[in-house]
């Protein structure tokens, strides 16, 4: 199977991932790859500031469309620190749990901002 490296320092131009946007651009070029059925890579070399604002957009939200079974296959993150894998782990399970039942995620998120 063919396989593709996604550089974030690459992407994003510096040492600092934190923009949607950015993100967004990372979750593009995942998301390409994967329809294609092509393994990705995710290298975080040279990354010194990583925000869960960047991973939910770039690894978030392909649990809208991929099962945590076909990440695992298809997707590796590498040369990620101990502490950026913390905030992956959260990001991810929030994103499953969000995209398991969005409906009923929506409505509270709804209910708590008319309540306030």
């Amino acid at each position: 199977m063919e396989k593709i490296n996604i550089k974030i320092f690459q992407v994003v131009g510096s040492e600092v991932a934190v923009s949607s946007e950015k993100g967004n651009e990372i979750f593009e070029q995942i998301d390409k790859a994967l329809e294609n059925k092509i393994m990705v890579d995710v290298d975080f070399i040279n990354i010194k500031i990583l925000t869960t604002a960047f991973l939910n957009s770039a690894i978030g939200q392909l649990y809208s469309k991929y099962s945590s079974k076909e990440l695992i296959k298809a997707l590796r993150l590498v040369n990620i620190s101990d502490s950026d894998l913390v905030l992956i782990k959260r990001v991810t399970d929030r994103a499953k749990e969000y995209f398991a039942d969005k409906e009923k995620v929506d409505a509270i998120i709804k209910e708590v901002i008319e309540d306030e």
